[in-house]
């Protein structure tokens, strides 16, 4: 008898996880059908992929479909490596990258400290919604309100340049302009969108570490630095560490829209070639094989930089 009552024992305690589940599941299946969206989303356009990822190691032919093409080994890397601009496109890349994120992520910062700072709600509202404002705008319209602003006929910035007697320059075919035109535009585009988070950590800063601060005779720039950045430090690691993942990414659809044959030494990036290659001249597999290049140096990047921020900062992704 006190074997079966073992037994009974051990069925019920097993049965009351997958109870609990089952009635976990039922009680928030509008959060879980929330879930399932962005799930299916992953799984199809991501994941399912990763399969097909197998044509940089074969001469992919559609014809034949991925099953049917022949294997070529490691032939689409060694064309990409060995490549007359693999470098050119290698230093744009990384540097309008860490270019973005050497300017960006402070601006955020900075933002978000004045946003959360800011006394008069009106203003902090007007501010926030022309800083978010840009955002959603597309790089279509994006270079059109650049094409107004540098445009060496008719442009704004050269209007005024020539007000006070100097020559009116095209800084969009300039090849020492443009990658600050790159660099200070996404800024322009994303510091608003990319101050929400900061602002949401600096929500979470006990209040009473400023007033203890203002009564001890704290000014604006101590408080900011003894206590605001500090607070929101694991944050600005796990940002930084967010778009180091993606540092071959220096942002298609910018440089897409804003670049041209003059200007193709600065302003060619791994994308812009491969998009050039894989598309136009339909060599897939050299594309794929360009992917998973970015795609192992990104994670050996992220996990080299979440081990040196564990040592200096103490918090990282994982």
């Amino acid at each position: 008898m006190s074997d079966k009552s073992n037994e009974n024992c051990r069925q019920d305690t097993t049965d009351v996880p997958k109870k609990s589940l089952k009635k976990e599941i039922l009680r928030y299946k509008e959060i879980y059908l929330l879930m399932l969206i962005p799930l299916v989303y992953f799984f199809i356009f991501k994941y399912i992929p990763i399969w097909n990822g197998q044509i940089a190691f074969k001469k992919f032919q559609p014809v034949k479909g991925v099953f049917g093409s022949a294997w070529s080994g490691f032939s689409y890397f060694k064309e990409f490596f060995s490549s007359f601009y693999f470098w050119e496109l290698l230093r744009n890349t990384v540097g309008y990258s860490f270019g973005k994120l050497l300017v960006s992520v402070p601006a955020s910062i900075i933002l978000a400290v004045v946003i959360f700072e800011s006394r008069r709600q009106t203003l902090r509202k007007i501010v926030q919604t022309l800083t978010y404002l840009p955002h959603f705008l597309s790089w279509v319209i994006m270079y059109g309100i650049l094409l107004s602003l540098l445009s060496p006929s008719d442009g704004v910035l050269n209007d005024v340049i020539r007000l006070f007697g100097g020559k009116p320059v095209d800084f969009l075919t300039s090849t020492k302009a443009f990658p600050f035109i790159v660099i200070l535009s996404d800024a322009w585009k994303g510091m608003g969108w990319g101050a929400i988070i900061f602002i949401a950590a600096l929500m979470g800063i006990d209040p009473a570490l400023y007033e203890a601060a203002m009564v001890e005779g704290a000014s604006a720039w101590q408080r900011t630095r003894y206590i605001t950045v500090p607070s929101i430090l694991s944050v600005i690691v796990m940002v930084v560490l967010l778009k180091i993942g993606t540092i071959l990414d220096a942002g298609f659809n910018q440089v897409f829209m804003l670049y041209s044959v003059p200007v193709y030494s600065v302003a060619d990036i791994i994308d812009t070639w491969v998009y050039r290659q894989g598309l136009l001249e339909f060599k897939f597999s050299l594309a794929t094989a360009v992917g998973i290049f970015k795609g192992i140096i990104g994670l050996l990047l992220v996990i080299a930089a979440n081990k040196l921020t564990r040592k200096v900062a103490d918090s990282g992704l994982f």
